[in-house]
């Protein structure tokens, strides 16, 4: 073998843990991961004051640059397969491994890449696919969005125009998208596209996976009322797929969908859920330890108090019942219908929570808090927050927004009363209509 063909031996080691090694072993060895390579200013931030104090030493451009030893160390999804960037440990292994580097504030960087794209690829990609994108997704080196809903078809995502025409060994990709978060600074997207325009509209539907790197691929972000950018739209105009992109058989795009919109539902279902823990402001428990500070106005009032702990009860619970939903993906059962179940008690939530914080806080709700919501969470860098809003107010305005992005409220209320509460399908006279015969808006 000449010196050419032999792979170049990565960057960063993975830490030598798999099914085999003993609990304690796992305890010790991820303890002298961190010691060797989380840097000592934010292991005695975290030994001084966990998240909070971390914030105050660490960047989030430091962050993505330590991040690549973090990603190839497979701690990042232990429980995937090492072929595709994790370490095939069980999920009590996982959970063990968690505890460890949860003082450490290590957040998952590319969340729509591991919570959209990647079930669809485990649940319907070929081992090809897996291997060329499931790593590189992992260790944050492609970044990765979601081309679903349109202007035509939002709440009725099945209704959607993108057309996709074969050419050869490739397709080619014509259409809007549209609040496509993070486009912006995405390296692929998970599209949907109609291949069949004769079948009914869930027929000929068809997935692919889109370089958004090409001509044809036309990105225009769209600001927030809050100042940032989160969503864009994406203008598709002859944009090339090759087929081996291709994600499950040409028609059956609605079917591999699924395991990307259950994948989005959770990941939008608030603390516990693995994903994006609040999309809006911060949680129950700061607001609780805000208003008990600063002379415990808002604290020493019952009714306010009354208010805050109900809050602060449902944000636990709701981070229970998800740490249920996650202990059974890693068990390796999809995510199903409670995961809409998580989406319609989240979106609300988060809503009453950030109203009190404004009413808590008072005045200190007009005043920005250099920093705050600038963590190492999982939303990219690419943001452009007014700095100039309290912060309150900010996150009580980006919170409107929770009950419609991720599947509106309506829709998933929709979800779970056929799939969990068992009642008849909401009638729609053009189910088994051809999509071309189907009126649009």
């Amino acid at each position: 073998m000449s010196d050419a063909t032999v792979p170049a031996p990565p960057p960063f080691p993975r830490i030598g843990i798999d099914r085999d090694t003993p609990p304690l072993e796992v305890t010790d060895l991820v303890r002298a991961w961190v010691d060797a390579h989380v840097p000592e200013p934010w292991q005695r931030a975290a030994a001084a004051g966990g998240a909070s104090a971390i914030r105050t030493v660490r960047t989030r451009a430091d962050y993505e640059r330590w991040y690549p030893v973090f990603g190839w160390s497979g701690l990042v999804v232990p429980t995937w397969p090492v072929a595709y960037g994790g370490l095939d440990v069980a999920p009590a292994m996982a959970k063990l491994i968690e505890a460890e580097l949860a003082p450490f504030n290590l957040g998952r960087l590319n969340p729509l890449g591991l919570n959209l794209a990647a079930p669809a690829l485990f649940a319907h990609g070929t081992d090809e696919q897996r291997q060329r994108f499931l790593p590189p997704l992992v260790r944050n080196e492609e970044v990765w969005c979601q081309l679903f809903s349109e202007p035509g078809a939002g709440s009725d995502l099945a209704s959607l125009a993108t057309r996709a025409e074969r050419d050869g060994d490739e397709w080619r990709l014509t259409g809007q998208k549209v609040w496509t978060t993070w486009a912006h600074v995405s390296d692929f997207g998970v599209a949907l596209a109609r291949t069949d325009p004769e079948v009914p509209k869930r027929k000929g539907i068809t997935y692919f996976l889109v370089d958004l790197h090409q001509p044809g691929v036309e990105v225009r972000p769209l600001r927030h009322i809050t100042g940032e950018v989160d969503f864009n739209e994406v203008f598709l105009d002859g944009a090339r797929v090759p087929d081996a992109q291709r994600v499950g058989a040409i028609g059956d795009g609605w079917r591999v969908a699924n395991a990307t919109l259950s994948g989005e539902r959770q990941m939008v279902s608030g603390s516990g859920s693995g994903g994006v823990d609040r999309i809006g402001g911060s949680g129950a428990e700061r607001l609780v330890r805000d208003a008990a500070g600063a002379g415990g106005g808002a604290w020493a009032d019952p009714v306010r108090r009354q208010a805050l702990m109900r809050v602060l009860s449902e944000e636990r619970i709701r981070g229970w019942t998800n740490q249920r939903v996650r202990s059974g993906l890693k068990a390796g059962r999809p995510p199903g219908p409670e995961s809409s179940i998580g989406k319609v008690h989240q979106g609300a939530l988060n809503q009453r929570i950030q109203l009190l914080a404004v009413d808590v806080l008072g005045p200190d709700a007009m005043a920005w808090v250099a920093g705050a919501g600038d963590g190492d969470g999982d939303a990219p860098a690419a943001h452009a927050y007014d700095e100039s809003l309290p912060f309150a107010v900010k996150g009580m305005l980006r919170s409107r927004a929770n009950t419609i992005e991720g599947g509106t409220t309506e829709v998933n209320k929709n979800i779970v009363a056929e799939r969990v509460l068992g009642l008849p399908r909401e009638p729609d006279p053009y189910n088994d209509a051809p999509w071309r015969s189907v009126p649009r808006g």
